[in-house]
């Protein structure tokens, strides 16, 4: 794998665990350097990225000071996407939110222009990207 494309992604996790940047900036960047999807482990404090061609590299990601929900709650995912998209948190908030929410990774496909949400024994929210403006 290109170093730059991996410079791109450590950028991505740590502006993203800064609060340096959006949803969209981090979709944008990695999509210009041909990621095609990463999988963020809340647990285990990494985000795994993914080229088309199987390529991956683990990023470790700064940990959440939260535990996951055991009750997994698709409706107070979807608030705190919500919240997060009209810029009412940021992420390390965000992340609090789906963890109390009982997400525990999500899945971000820019092929597929969607994230899915994950708890503990398999269920899932599937939010797709907004349409461009």
């Amino acid at each position: 794998m290109d170093s730059k494309v991996k410079d791109v992604m450590q950028e991505c996790t740590t502006a993203s665990d800064e609060e340096r940047v959006t949803f969209p900036q981090v979709v944008m960047k990695l999509m210009e350097a041909g990621v095609e999807r990463y999988y963020a482990d809340l647990q285990r404090h990494e985000k795994t990225y993914y080229l088309p061609n199987g390529e991956s590299h683990v990023v470790p990601a700064k940990p959440v000071d939260a535990q996951a929900a055991r009750d997994f709650s698709p409706s107070a995912v979807d608030a705190a996407v919500r919240a997060v998209q009209a810029g009412k948190i940021k992420y390390q908030e965000f992340c609090t939110r789906i963890m109390a929410a009982g997400c525990i990774a999500y899945l971000v496909s820019m092929a597929g222009r969607r994230a899915v949400y994950y708890g503990r024994t398999g269920e899932y929210h599937v939010e797709m990207f907004p349409a461009a403006s």
